[in-house]
């Protein structure tokens, strides 16, 4: 049975609650990403992603250049651990209809990595065609 360290990427971009909403965007144009991992040293903090900027920056007419990730990103941050298995998240993942979880340490709770659903659909043998049916629903998307 395959596990989350198997299929997670290690080298994940992350940002302070301290950045802007514009160097936000920028990482996502430059690594072609939808969320950034926020974290405060290295404990996890939050998550931002192009829907926090739209809806909770770019909709609030809040100026990107000034406004503080921290003020907009999303704090209820759904988290895994390497050990996992990838059927065990992939099920939590369509559950709660999220594309990408933050891998953390069971120890120290740091932010180890982090795996998407694109990311099991290439390299575990899992099948993601429930997962992803349950994502696409309609409806509220986290």
């Amino acid at each position: 049975m395959q596990t989350i360290q198997d299929v997670m990427s290690r080298d994940v971009k992350s940002l302070s609650p301290e950045d802007t909403v514009h160097r936000a965007a920028q990482v996502m144009k430059e690594f072609d990403i939808g969320a950034v991992p926020v974290r405060d040293g290295d404990k996890l903090v939050g998550m931002i992603t192009d829907r926090d900027i739209t809806i909770r920056a770019t909709a609030a007419n809040k100026d990107p250049a000034t406004t503080r990730i921290g003020d907009v990103m999303s704090t209820e941050v759904r988290t895994c651990t390497a050990s996992q298995t990838v059927d065990e998240v992939l099920a939590e993942m369509g559950q709660t209809r999220i594309r990408r979880v933050p891998v953390i340490d069971q120890e120290s709770h740091a932010l180890v990595g982090i795996v998407s659903l694109g990311d099991m659909a290439v390299k575990a043998a899992s099948d993601t065609d429930q997962a992803l049916g349950a994502i696409s629903q309609p409806g509220q998307n986290k």
